[in-house]
């Protein structure tokens, strides 16, 4: 007689997910502020939507991935810092809006559940949330046999976060003459690492050394993308933006435009304006890649654009210096 076939025998181990929830459990909890009503396992995460002191709340949301950054990941065996880039990409996209993030969803599937990788993904995430005062109220662990190959996973987040409507950044005050404050990026960030990879893979395995960069290749992929919530926050609290932009794909101006009131006006980017990071100058240099194309597909060194009126640029940069962030005048509105 032949042995009953199980859920385990097709690919999915229940248990697996269920030792998971148990051993995350600590983590996520401490990401929780008075405001999250549930722990997580439940159908729904539960939280407070009491704004009081806010007069007209507008919740604002976002969705992404880390893209490929992830097979990077796979081949460094490294799975704490793509967590981090989820959360810190997010609560960029959020930010430059003008919203305090309030919580966040994560989605991890996979073809057999890694309990050990999971967990330190979760624990990126959970790390990324306490630094951003963010809390993790729920996600979805999915196992599904055949749908990945052997160690891969995809991740996707969801984040939410709140504005009074007054408040709201939407850069309708942007006028011709105001300049573009860049803030340095520390690397890729979350974008372009297709064309990247495509060209580092063809001369170096992930743990080669390369003098030029002065690091490992994998160290220079896997550098965390950057939050800029900190900075954001004191420039609104100073009253000295009229605008923000999270470079991200499609470059600076692919971004920067989205935020222009008038589909008159134009950027006017200084490219000699700051030096481009040995990274992307590695990248170029070896897939001979023309400057066009770098500008669409890569951040170049700025992860995020503040417009401001010329008479508060010191004060930006000033602000910039205390977070620990080189900044530029890198153009203007045209």
């Amino acid at each position: 007689m032949s042995k009953p076939f199980s859920y385990k025998d097709s690919g999915v181990d229940i248990d697996a997910g269920d030792r998971l929830i148990h051993s995350i459990s600590t983590l996520v909890k401490e990401t929780h502020t008075p405001s999250v009503l549930s722990n997580i396992g439940g159908f729904g995460a539960l939280f407070s939507g009491n704004f009081k002191e806010l007069k007209d709340p507008v919740l604002v949301s976002s969705v992404d991935g880390v893209g490929t950054k992830l097979i990077v990941a796979f081949k460094a065996e490294t799975y704490h810092t793509v967590g981090q880039d989820l959360v810190n990409h997010c609560v960029n996209d959020i930010a430059v809006c003008g919203a305090v993030p309030l919580f966040f969803l994560d989605y991890f599937s996979t073809g057999k559940l890694e309990e050990k990788v999971a967990y330190q993904v979760i624990e990126g995430f959970t790390k990324a949330c306490k630094e951003n005062n963010v809390a993790l109220i729920g996600g979805e662990t999915a196992e599904m046999p055949d749908m990945y190959k052997e160690g891969e996973f995809d991740l996707a987040g969801t984040i939410v976060g709140v504005v009074d409507k007054e408040n709201l950044i939407t850069g309708s005050s942007i006028k011709k003459g105001d300049l573009l404050i860049g803030i340095e990026s520390n690397g890729l960030h979350t974008n372009g690492y297709s064309l990247a990879r495509k060209i580092l893979f063809s001369h170096y395995d992930i743990h080669d050394y390369i003098p030029e960069l002065n690091s490992t290749l994998s160290e220079a992929l896997l550098q965390i993308h950057t939050s800029y919530l900190g900075l954001i926050q004191s420039c609104i609290k100073n009253g000295i933006h009229k605008g923000f932009s999270h470079i991200t794909g499609g470059g600076i101006e692919g971004n920067t435009k989205r935020i222009l009131p008038d589909p008159d006006m134009k950027l006017q980017v200084d490219w000699e304006s700051w030096t481009l990071p040995l990274l992307f100058q590695h990248i170029q240099q070896l897939g001979q890649i023309s400057d066009q194309e770098m500008r669409r597909a890569f951040n170049l060194g700025i992860g995020l654009i503040i417009v401001v009126e010329e008479g508060k640029k010191e004060k930006v940069h000033s602000l910039a210096k205390e977070y620990g962030f080189n900044s530029y005048q890198i153009g203007f509105i045209q």
